[in-house]
């Protein structure tokens, strides 16, 4: 399967019409959070309906600049993963929104335990899953290409990596720090930042089954 994978839109309907050709050549989109505008929530609900009518099937969940109660409009559109355990095409997805606490002055700031607490579907669930397990966090985990700000200081969630070493999913995109786009490895799992689709930037991320198990078989950071 083929996934476009975005994050952290901040109010840019733009990019979304440029992105016409890559939404036509995937199998589904996986969104990492922030439709919003920083501090002007209002501006989440466009991009949203925008998304939506960009491909048929979208999982995502919301990020720091979109407003916790933002996490019922995605529901009612049938593309939230955000606290649940959704199966498609022989695969599960799973997510978590909002982002720790740093600034404080964003509306869904959220202590990582609390964070966490959205996968407890995944870790109640028996193991068996996970090779075959796509994570979306907007948060991302900690010591990884994925959240480094400058002056070489990573910001993610230490309790999230440890996570992802536990339960080694097959793939977690994540967002949230912009200048942090990348493509790492925890264990087996890979960890796609896609950068900001504000500035242009998104990835892709192609996995298949081969002998009984899932893998990435690509994974590719690009801008428009």
């Amino acid at each position: 399967m083929k996934f476009l994978v975005l994050s952290d839109i901040h109010g840019n309907i733009d990019a979304l019409d440029k992105l016409d050709e890559q939404f036509s050549q995937a199998d589904a989109v996986l969104f990492a959070g922030d439709f919003a505008r920083f501090k002007h929530p209002e501006t989440g609900l466009p991009v949203l309906e925008k998304l939506l009518t960009k491909h048929e099937v979208i999982f995502s969940v919301i990020g720091n600049c979109d407003e916790p109660e933002f996490l019922a409009e995605i529901e009612a559109r049938d593309c939230s993963i955000q606290k649940a355990l959704v199966f498609h095409e022989g695969l599960a997805f799973s997510g978590s929104g909002g982002a720790t606490p740093f600034t404080n002055d964003t509306p869904n700031e959220r202590p990582e335990e609390e964070i966490l607490e959205d996968f407890a579907l995944v870790t109640q669930a028996t193991e068996q899953l996970w090779d075959n397990l796509i994570m979306i966090m907007h948060n991302p985990p900690k010591d990884t290409k994925c959240d480094t700000v400058p002056g070489g200081i990573h910001v993610g969630g230490p309790l999230s990596a440890e996570l992802i070493k536990k339960i080694q999913p097959l793939a977690v995109i994540t967002g949230h720090i912009h200048e942090s786009a990348g493509i790492d490895k925890i264990g087996n799992t890979t960890v796609i930042n896609p950068g900001a689709l504000l500035e242009g930037k998104y990835a892709w991320l192609e996995v298949e089954k081969t002998d009984g198990s899932w893998n990435v078989t690509k994974a590719e950071l690009q801008s428009l």
